[in-house]
């Protein structure tokens, strides 16, 4: 079965980017990001011209944000009893951070597209059909995990800035927006399976995915059920 490891947006990755946003805490990142092997606050201090404070305040704090790595090394290579405490190094962290607005899922797109061209090498079944499988599955997979909660809710979270109207749930996003405009009918196609699995994992009776496509929202509305 298809796994979906893709991250949501959350706060902490805004918060990371934030982070950035100080010119000395960037140049530490970037000066730690080239480096082949992990950095010492020393170093890191007298290279960029730096305090030693100043540059253990900014490191750690990238730290604190998961967008560095911290290892202990003794830098002698000595080992055993005298060889001294290990260093406090750092290293840039492989946390990817991804934050767009409006929402975009370009990730998790990609892996069902992915998975479904491999799948389908490998049985012979269209590729379309594996898709719409997948998709499914993935939406199943979402409504589960959102059990108790009212659709509006889980999609919110996923990008898709729902809103009632009239009583259907129109999606105000395409978190698939680009790929749907250039390749609508596999791009609408998924999206549309996607929520149905969703409403499925959700065991929302209430309403039903449509392709409704639209100027300036989502391909897909929830009607609701006659």
């Amino acid at each position: 079965m298809f796994v979906d490891d893709t991250d949501e947006v959350r706060d902490p990755d805004v918060s990371a980017i934030a982070a950035l946003g100080e010119p000395t805490r960037r140049r530490l990142y970037d000066y730690v990001a080239r480096s082949a092997d992990p950095v010492g606050r020393d170093e890191a201090a007298s290279d960029l011209g730096l305090a030693r404070q100043t540059a253990a305040f900014h490191l750690d704090r990238l730290a604190d944000e998961s967008l560095l790595d911290v290892v202990y090394e003794r830098r002698s290579g000595r080992t055993g009893p005298g060889a001294g405490r290990p260093a406090k190094l750092y290293r840039r962290s492989a946390r990817q951070i991804a934050v767009s607005l409006p929402g975009r899922r370009y990730e998790l797109a990609g892996r069902l597209l992915a998975r479904a061209v491999e799948e389908s090498g490998t049985t012979g079944e269209p590729v379309r059909d594996v898709l719409h499988r997948e998709a499914r599955a993935l939406g199943a997979r979402i409504g589960a995990d959102g059990a108790g909660e009212e659709v509006v809710g889980v999609l919110e979270r996923y990008g898709f800035e729902p809103r009632r109207e009239d009583g259907t749930v129109v999606l105000g996003n395409c978190p698939f927006h680009a790929l749907a405009r250039e390749h609508t009918q596999t791009v609408c196609g998924m999206n549309l399976h996607l929520l149905g699995g969703v409403l499925e994992g959700l065991r929302e009776t209430g309403y039903t995915a449509c392709l409704a496509p639209a100027e300036g929202r989502c391909c897909v509305r929830l009607e609701p059920v006659a």
